[in-house]
């Protein structure tokens, strides 16, 4: 799959992706979904945390601020891709943005708008981005989770392991996650 013109046309909505891409900094990483709603999340979450873990250390290198991994979903038809991401990706927001991290969601013929109003290009793919958090700027796109909002701002790693206390198990992450909503 070749993403290069949605990059450069992306590039135009966000300040960092050009030069992330011209320093190497930016990954893609092809995840294939396979098996049933509840083991594919559970997917879905570890890769998630797999990328965070990449990115945590490069984070306090000379333009960690640029570092951004990309998990492209491949998954069979008649899969929600958008429903799909959706519990993995409040879990991961949760844990890893009091950190800095950042964590989007983007899905196939996803259609948008940025702050100006402008169209956003439609994804080819779907995909959770995973990024060094920008702490001034960041916590506008969190504007429904204040309290997320306010961690990102203030957010420092520490180094601490993020996800020791969580179960192991997926339905019990997801059940975590709900009791997180306002």
């Amino acid at each position: 799959m070749d993403i290069t013109d949605y990059v450069h046309a992306v590039s135009k909505h966000c300040q960092y992706l050009a030069p992330s891409m011209a320093r190497g900094l930016t990954g893609w990483t092809v995840f294939e979904v396979v098996g049933d709603a509840e083991s594919s999340e559970a997917e879905v979450f570890h890769a998630g945390v797999q990328a965070a873990e990449r990115i945590r250390p490069l984070a306090s290198r000379p333009h960690g601020a640029l570092v951004c991994e990309n998990i492209v979903l491949l998954a069979g038809d008649g899969i929600d891709h958008r429903e799909l991401m959706a519990w993995p990706h409040w879990a991961l927001k949760n844990l890893y943005g009091p950190i800095g991290l950042m964590f989007g969601k983007f899905w196939a013929g996803e259609q948008g708008k940025d702050r100006y109003g402008r169209s956003i290009p439609v994804p080819p793919c779907s995909f959770l981005p995973v990024r060094v958090a920008v702490r001034a700027r960041d916590p506008r796109f969190l504007s429904r989770t204040p309290e997320l909002a306010a961690a990102v701002a203030g957010a420092a790693d520490d180094g601490c392991d993020v996800i020791k206390d969580l179960p192991e198990d997926w339905k019990a992450v997801r059940t975590w996650a709900t009791q997180l909503l306002a």
